[in-house]
């Protein structure tokens, strides 16, 4: 696939974040939205009076063979994302999913092996890395702002999951966990921003018992790097809101952001990132010339994941989706097992 030009994309799934991803390419400007697939009749009839020139139909599979498709963007419950990321491939077409690559090593392992057999595309939905807010501190770390970084903290105070349609979101089975749900972007952040420590080697988490059956309401976890850095992330979905806040601390500086809203798709968050040398000096606020949010966000990884495909290239491979989930993965099993745990990519 090469040159600039329009690609048809069909989406599957189109719950509150599959609605989002449809207007986005929508509106995009070499982005047609030529497909939907739902999960019932009910979000079918939503779609259509949405999008009245996409086809839309309940069955993915459908959609996925569809040779009129050259992107499936995939906002399906995360148990499903590995088997239709894999007949998407498998049918030669280039595949955003959705974070979290899959539910379990063995699927994320699969899509490795699927993608290396079939010399596919696929990229992960990782679109933080894209924000003008947490890609500004990439940024500024590879400009050696504050020198070598060495620790990064990410903590999440929000109010409780939706249960998404028929309470996937809800249940350990099709979600994964809790911790696969949002704090794998944070490990992702964590990683990325911390990359001149190479892979991390061990975590260590605990946490405590929420509303559902087998999943996490308050996560607090450690990855330790082997040069001796460190990254915090953690989360409470016993609050009220959406309010983020990633600090990174280095050899000669800090940075410190913050994200606030009644929820995770405001239009209208307050947002910040303040950098400044270690010590009692006033840091400075750095400018953001463009807002911070997922809506925002999710508008620009379409956008550049369509550029990316029509250059036969992704934007996070399948590898780097892999090694999010191994890390969440062993995150809850330090919690069930109370002691550290050692992390192994290979």
């Amino acid at each position: 696939m090469s040159g600039a030009r329009t690609l048809r994309w069909g989406v599957i799934g189109y719950g509150r974040f599959g609605q989002l991803h449809a207007a986005a390419i929508a509106r995009g400007d070499a982005t047609e939205l030529a497909a939907v697939a739902t999960a019932s009749e009910a979000t079918a009839a939503l779609a259509r009076s949405h999008h009245p020139d996409a086809a839309v139909t309940t069955d993915w599979r459908k959609l996925v063979d569809d040779p009129g498709i050259d992107v499936v963007d995939i906002v399906a419950p995360n148990h499903l994302h590995a088997a239709m990321a894999k007949r998407a491939l498998e049918a030669g077409k280039p595949v955003l999913v959705e974070k979290p690559l899959a539910t379990t090593l063995a699927d994320c392992d699969m899509l490795v092996e699927t993608v290396d057999r079939t010399g596919g595309l696929l990229s992960v939905g990782f679109e933080l890395r894209l924000s003008v807010q947490w890609r500004r501190i990439k940024e500024l770390i590879d400009a050696g702002r504050i020198g070598r970084p060495s620790f990064v903290h990410v903590a999440l105070f929000r109010h409780p999951y939706r249960p998404g349609a028929s309470g996937w979101r809800q249940s350990a089975g099709e979600v994964g966990s809790w911790i696969l749900e949002e704090p794998v972007h944070f490990y992702d952040l964590a990683m990325w921003y911390l990359a001149r420590s190479g892979e991390p080697v061990a975590v260590n988490a605990q946490g405590t018992a929420g509303r559902e059956p087998g999943l996490i309401d308050n996560l607090v976890s450690a990855v330790r790097f082997d040069d001796g850095a460190l990254a915090v992330v953690s989360q409470t979905l016993a609050g009220f809101g959406h309010h983020l806040v990633v600090e990174v601390s280095g050899t000669e500086g800090a940075m410190r952001a913050t994200w606030s809203a009644g929820h995770a798709a405001s239009t209208e968050p307050c947002f910040d990132l303040h950098v400044g040398p270690i010590g009692l000096e006033a840091p400075e606020r750095v400018p953001l010339d463009e807002p911070s949010g997922e809506v925002f966000e999710l508008a620009k990884q379409i956008g550049l994941t369509n550029a990316a495909f029509t250059e036969g290239r992704t934007l996070v491979d399948v590898r780097e989706g892999r090694r999010a989930v191994v890390v969440c993965l062993e995150a809850e099993r330090s919690v069930r097992e109370g002691r550290e745990v050692p992390l192994r990519f290979a």
